[in-house]
């Protein structure tokens, strides 16, 4: 896989088995794949992280590795989306978030009543974001981005309409009514999709990039991946915008991008991410990107996300801070990133990212 170069280009669960079990099975399982656990660091605290849905089947590799190597800390992540991890994360409710956008301006203020001294940002996980339909029959469809926009929108009801049958003349289309489903709760999945389809389809998709979901557009809502996934496989006809490793046997998009049409991948995220540039130049502590939506570089799949992991520079003790660093140096080095690719089919950072991120978290201290 080609590398993800960081400066023009980057990247509660509990570990027990019945929480994991209670979050359901559309995610891959993230078992460990023949994954050597990371070496351990003799840590051994309790830390709890609450964010992005997105990062789940990683989430739960990296646990169940971490505390391989490491059995007196203990990890604990519940996946209740983006902008619940952030709020908790501000209000000290998590010792890290998971975020599938970085943190913005306001919340870089609000957040120093916790984090005095600052924040570490860095991206874990790079994943495109598929569009997944339940059309039966047809388990592959190309579009533009505007026809699918006027999908998502509602402004296309019928899956045989001419919009959809014109890009698709081998396709079998029925004549079944369009279900849109989307994230009820505040979601950076939404986010990064709702800014691909506003910077990709401007003239149709007029709402500027937002974490809910336009509150004008009618069609299903569910809370978390795992739900619109869920809504998506018990109804016929139903649409929605997931991280690609949840779709399973769904049927998926293939947009179009220059004068080809792309299916998600990571080897495509990876492609797309090579005109990315950091969003805080300079820093070395927060190193959150700026997506290029709008290449035409072959092979690149434009709607992705860069999902996040965010710590405080400074804990209040010594032990705490010791399992956050611990575990944050493994979330990013090469064998923590494999084992999220080999458990979700995640684009793994470059080693210049990595080393980065690493510099980064070894800042993190007791005070």
């Amino acid at each position: 896989m080609k590398a993800i170069r960081f400066g023009r280009a980057a990247a509660v669960l509990s570990v027990a088995a019945v929480a994991l079990t209670a979050c359901g099975s559309d995610n891959p399982s993230g078992t460990s794949n023949g994954n050597t656990a990371p070496s351990g660091s003799n840590v051994s605290g309790q830390i709890k992280g609450i964010g992005a849905s997105s990062q789940k089947a990683a989430m739960q590799e990296w646990m169940t590795q971490f505390q391989s190597a490491n059995s007196s800390a203990k990890v604990d992540y519940s996946p209740d989306g983006s902008g619940a991890g952030r709020k908790a994360f501000i209000a000290g409710g998590a010792q890290f978030a998971g975020t599938d956008s970085s943190f913005k301006d306001e919340e870089l203020a609000s957040v120093k009543a916790t984090c005095a001294s600052g924040i570490i940002e860095v991206p874990t996980y790079i994943s495109p974001i598929a569009m997944a339909f339940n059309v039966p029959g047809v388990k592959e469809l190309k579009l533009d981005s505007a026809t699918a926009a006027k999908i998502l929108r509602g402004d296309i009801t019928k899956w045989n309409d001419p919009a959809i049958a014109k890009l698709n003349s081998d396709a079998k289309l029925p004549d079944l009514a369009i279900t849109p489903v989307h994230r009820s709760d505040d979601s950076g999945t939404t986010e990064n999709f709702t800014d691909y389809l506003n910077k990709t389809a401007p003239d149709v998709w007029k709402d500027e990039k937002a974490q809910a979901w336009p509150s004008s557009l009618k069609g299903e809502a569910a809370k978390g991946t795992d739900g619109v996934i869920s809504t998506v496989k018990s109804t016929e006809g139903a649409v929605t915008y997931a991280d690609e490793s949840a779709v399973g046997d769904l049927g998926v998009v293939a947009f179009k991008v220059g004068e080809e049409f792309v299916k998600p991948s990571a080897e495509a995220a990876t492609k797309a991410l090579d005109a990315s540039k950091p969003k805080h130049e300079g820093s070395k502590t927060d190193l959150a990107l700026k997506l290029d939506r709008t290449t035409t570089a072959s092979g690149a799949y434009p709607a992705i996300l860069a999902s996040y992991q965010v710590f405080c520079s400074t804990y209040k003790d010594a032990k705490t801070a010791d399992t956050v660093k611990a575990w944050a140096k493994y979330v990013v080095s090469e064998e923590g990133q494999k084992a999220a690719a080999d458990a979700a089919g995640s684009a793994p950072i470059s080693s210049e990212l990595s080393k980065k991120a690493t510099a980064a978290i070894d800042t993190i201290k007791a005070g």
